[in-house]
């Protein structure tokens, strides 16, 4: 893969260094993801419980997202930030085997989640700090591709395992340790570019990041107004993987197809960036929810593996469209002082909807089935793609 051009170096050391943490550290979580909810089924969590587990430990990091992106900018740091929030992450993972009572759980799980939350607004904004609008989807694109080869890898290590120790999940949880601790090393070889602080930490209040909406450009509002609705009808991973388990696939089977779309997901993230940089990052962004439009809604109807192995393949696609895209978009309409309030901001309310998101799947799951479920996302977010497809897309030279 060519990352340098004759005019500029598109991958620094900084981003390379940051996308190995994220790399690292994904092998750790998704060693984890795939087994999550039947692990916590196997430890007497329902399906509802899980749906309001998840939800919190996302809503938990969203509040963080917005508080440390804010705090980022404030006193003008990135990196402790990104040390302490993949420090927690790391640590979080034998917390999850040492007991199975429930609060503990959630504890452990916010505990992960904190740890996303502290990190993400100034991880990304130190990515954008990197380079220049132009690049910004080969940017992150990159990133998402290096952090998906972790998460397509974890589920290899889990699915090896469980060929050798089937159904024994807590060991996984203390094995996830190991490169959890690769990535803290690697945040230790970041240098980082120092600005200036406009406030002290004290000074920098909890929910004082909302007040950033105020000040944010109409772009900016229109483009984030659409993405908190789709997140509305995007529920957790967990219940597409608890969907092939109500299929019947074994644990195995399961873990297959998930590694499956990590490595489609990987494999498209950085050139699906270098087209959005060419095509323009929203009709990339657009293209990818028509496509989870398609995939929930034919998620309620599949029963067979090779059924499976297109709806996954497509969902990776999605993924490699919206994720880095829409973060790339977001960096791009937001002044480079607010960098990380501006995604700190819409990653806040983002996690907060998927509580709501996650709980409703988990209602709409146990009073009327995972199809009912999948056919109201995939409703919704058809919607969504037509809110998208008439919104006013031009900012200046930049295009959204």
């Amino acid at each position: 893969m060519k990352i340098i051009t004759s005019k500029q170096r598109i991958i620094t050391r900084t981003i390379l260094l940051v996308s190995l943490v994220s790399f690292f550290t994904d092998i750790a979580s998704e060693m984890l993801y795939p087994v999550m909810p039947v692990y916590l089924k196997t430890i007497g969590f329902s399906v509802v419980l899980i749906g309001v587990l998840e939800g919190f430990a996302e809503a938990t990091a969203g509040i963080s997202k917005g508080y440390f992106g804010n705090l980022s900018d404030r006193i003008g740091q990135r990196l402790p930030f990104v040390k302490w929030g993949y420090l927690l992450s790391a640590i979080s993972k034998p917390m999850m085997a040492a007991f199975t009572y429930p609060l503990w759980i959630f504890f452990a799980r916010t505990t992960d989640r904190l740890g996303k939350g502290i990190r993400t607004g100034a991880r990304d904004a130190m990515l954008s700090d990197e380079t220049s609008p132009e690049n910004k989807g080969k940017v992150f694109g990159f990133h998402r591709a290096m952090d998906t080869a972790g998460a397509a890898i974890g589920p290899m290590i889990a699915l090896l395992y469980l060929a050798f120790y089937p159904g024994h999940y807590k060991w996984l949880f203390i094995i996830a340790f190991a490169p959890g601790l690769a990535a803290i090393a690697f945040t230790l070889l970041i240098k980082e570019k120092r600005r200036k602080p406009t406030a002290k930490a004290a000074q920098v209040g909890f929910l004082s990041y909302f007040g950033y909406w105020k000040k944010s450009s109409p772009a900016y509002k229109r483009l984030v107004s659409g993405l908190l609705a789709f997140t509305l009808f995007n529920s957790s991973d967990a219940f597409l993987l608890l969907a092939l388990k109500y299929q019947g696939l074994p644990d195995t089977m399961m873990i297959g197809i998930y590694i499956f779309y990590n490595f489609i997901y990987a494999l498209l993230s950085y050139p699906v960036g270098i087209i959005a940089d060419k095509l323009g990052l929203k009709r990339i962004l657009v293209s990818g929810l028509l496509i989870f439009a398609g995939v929930y809604t034919s998620m309620g109807f599949a029963n067979s593996l090779w059924q499976f192995g297109i709806i996954f393949s497509l969902y990776g696609f999605y993924a490699a469209a919206t994720e880095g895209v829409s973060k790339a978009l977001i960096s791009n309409l937001a002044d480079k002082s607010d960098t990380a309030t501006a995604i700190g901001f819409f990653t806040s309310l983002s996690s907060i909807c998927t509580l709501f998101a996650s709980s409703l799947a988990g209602l709409l799951w146990f009073n009327f089935g995972p199809k009912a479920m999948f056919l109201v996302s995939g409703a919704g977010v058809g919607c969504v793609v037509f809110y998208f497809a008439i919104m006013k897309h031009n900012e200046g030279k930049i295009v959204i």
